[in-house]
């Protein structure tokens, strides 16, 4: 007698075996790959959350070797040409006053003497590019006046007279700037940057002067911050942001942050234990974060080919992708009540600026840039670094002797070559065969501006 099989459509029980294993197999491959990337995204997070921190502390290091050191102010006495990187997008329409200052080491005393006839603006920031005060023209006014500069722990009564500056971190960046009306204008300026003091506070109370250092000699074939950013190993990158956010604490609302931090190895004040694996996983999230970055900036939307920055300049919050992009082409970037910054890589139809061919800015009348205070346009290789040129000239602006046009509007004419005569005061020269960008910049802007009603007219190719 045969006995039929119950199921007789099943497969043999190897084979059954096989399918299991396979569909085991896909799905250990797909929960590897999802955990691959999600800890390569947490280490992109991570990169971006630290960058700004990361770059302030190599610029501090590269100002101590090439201008001059920590807790002592640095008068910038000329406008910087094509040879500075010092830091990116540098303006030609101010002198800088600056200084690395270590809270930690103070309180300091900042004086401003009385400046009735240029517009200053004296930002200080915070190891992550967080302007926590601005004290000049549009804020403070123009009398002038004496502030206490504090790190977060200090407790002390504040002298009379003095306005008390608590700053969030040990380091601070003042990256003051005054108006200067071109170069016949700097012995005017520098007698007003000679009105801007930096004491200790018991140098102050003692009456002692302020003793400055000569600034050091250059040191030659010393990388800008950015290049030294792009160089800089994945590891060393984040065991440097562990060890800075000792003295330089995130802010409360970073708490999110610092529980991911903690979860791949960064904990402030401690070594990384990372093995290969880490590694690995850091570099694929670094490579992650740049790309990122890069597919936003061409993912931002430009009216008439301008970007105007977001309205959360100098006071970023939780907006960290945002604030690395700003530490990496803005680094030291204003409020934008104080500075507005609007750029253009691309022309009015959306193709990038290039040096190959002809361009003009139209202002048509009564529309040029509505501000308080100054504006100008300056052009930027593709390095973000000024364009050398014959001319030494950099940017164009409304303290220049501009020719305007018989029915009051205004151009501006960006070019490799010299154009006519009649245009030459209004030319700003660019590099053939090279791409670049502008930036413009209102000092001071007007509400109109600030709340996006004025805009930036279109960058016209002609050629």
């Amino acid at each position: 007698m045969v006995t039929a099989s119950l199921n007789p459509a099943a497969p043999p029980a190897p084979r059954r075996r096989r399918w299991w294993i396979l569909i085991v197999a896909v799905l250990l491959l797909a929960l590897a790959a999802w955990f691959s990337a999600q800890a390569a995204l947490l280490r992109a997070q991570a990169w971006l959350f630290g960058y700004p921190l990361v770059i302030m502390d190599v610029t501090r290091e590269h100002a101590q070797r090439t201008i001059g050191p920590e807790n002592q102010l640095r008068r910038v006495r000329r406008f910087p040409d094509a040879r500075f990187q010092d830091v990116v997008r540098p303006n030609v329409d101010t002198l800088y006053t600056t200084a690395f200052i270590r809270t930690s080491q103070g309180p300091w005393v900042f004086e401003m003497a009385a400046n009735p006839t240029r517009y200053e603006l004296m930002p200080f920031m915070d190891a992550w590019t967080n302007v926590f005060a601005s004290p000049g023209t549009r804020t403070t006014g123009t009398a002038g006046g004496r502030f206490l500069l504090v790190g977060p722990g200090w407790q002390g009564n504040v002298p009379q007279g003095m306005t008390l500056l608590r700053a969030p971190t040990d380091i601070v960046w003042l990256i003051g700037r005054t108006q200067t009306q071109g170069t016949a204008d700097y012995a005017a300026v520098h007698q007003l940057q000679d009105g801007l003091r930096l004491h200790s506070l018991r140098d102050w109370q003692a009456g002692r002067a302020v003793a400055e250092a000569p600034p050091p000699q250059p040191t030659p074939g010393l990388p800008p911050p950015i290049v030294q950013m792009r160089s800089m190993p994945t590891q060393a990158f984040f065991e440097r942001l562990a060890q800075l956010m000792v003295a330089n604490p995130p802010a409360p609302e970073d708490a999110a942050m610092l529980a991911q931090l903690r979860r791949i190895g960064v904990v402030p004040g401690q070594a990384l234990r990372w093995g290969v694996v880490d590694r690995a996983f850091a570099n694929l999230g670094r490579w992650l974060a740049e790309r990122g970055v890069a597919r936003e900036l061409g993912r931002r939307q430009p009216v008439d080919g301008w970007i105007t920055p977001p309205s959360l300049l100098g006071r970023y919050g939780t907006a960290y992708p945002i604030r690395a992009v700003v530490a990496m082409i803005g680094l030291g970037a204003n409020w934008p009540a104080d500075a507005l910054y609007p750029s253009a890589s691309v022309d009015v139809r959306g193709q990038a600026l290039h040096g190959d061919h002809r361009y003009r800015i139209r202002f048509a009348p009564g529309q040029r840039p509505p501000v308080r205070a100054f504006w100008s346009v300056t052009a930027y290789g593709p390095d973000d670094f000024l364009i050398d040129n014959p001319l030494n000239r950099y940017a164009l602006g409304d303290r220049d002797p501009l020719v305007t046009n018989a029915d009051g509007s205004l151009d501006l004419w960006i070019q490799a070559e010299p154009p006519p005569a009649d245009r030459l005061a209004n030319w700003l020269p660019v590099r053939r065969g090279s791409p670049f960008v502008l930036t413009a910049r209102l000092y001071w802007p007007e509400t109109v501006a600030l709340e996006g009603r004025w805009q930036m007219p279109g960058v016209e190719r002609l050629d």
